[in-house]
């Protein structure tokens, strides 16, 4: 976790020291969950912030946060010929991660979220590594995208296909 946030740390201040065109942005996403969680969670929603800087011509790179939720489900199992309802708790995720973003045109784009997502709930939720590469279309004052989201945590993978919008500032 320490190179991670160390990684975040120096593209932030190699950011600040190459400021040209810096851009902050805001938005939410909404997705459906996958692979290990897709049986116990029925849905994925979250915030992102991003903040990033022209790196160089077509290409940004900055850091980004926000908040991931994923919504348990009550699910009915059998165990030894018995039915019984399980409930399974949300889940909240803080990602920090660094993000870069290549500009394919001037409207399509490619994207890659990398960093750690700091569990939140339930207890026990420790957080894991987040990566999330992510495509879409973009305007001077908006973008939305479709992504995958992973959060590879305690021997499994918070995983989810997301569509989200972010607003720029």
């Amino acid at each position: 976790m320490k190179k991670i946030i160390l990684s975040i740390l120096a593209v932030a201040a190699f950011g600040t020291a190459n400021a040209q065109d810096g851009g902050f942005k805001a938005g939410i996403n909404v997705g459906l969950p996958m692979g290990d969680i897709k049986d116990a969670y029925s849905l994925s929603v979250g915030l992102d912030v991003a903040y990033t800087w022209e790196v160089a011509d077509k290409f940004r790179a900055g850091v980004t946060t926000g908040y991931a939720h994923y919504m348990g489900k009550t699910e009915t199992i059998s165990l030894l010929g018995v039915e019984v309802e399980v409930d399974f708790e949300d889940a909240g995720f803080i990602p920090l991660a660094g993000t870069a973003q290549y500009s394919f045109t001037d409207n399509f784009f490619g994207g890659l979220d990398l960093g750690y997502a700091l569990g939140i709930s339930p207890s026990g939720n420790n957080g894991g590594l987040l990566y999330q590469p992510k495509v879409g279309y973009q305007t001077e004052k908006f973008e939305v995208y479709g992504g995958y989201k992973g959060i590879s945590a305690d021997g499994s993978t918070f995983s989810s296909v997301n569509l989200g919008f972010n607003y720029k500032f």
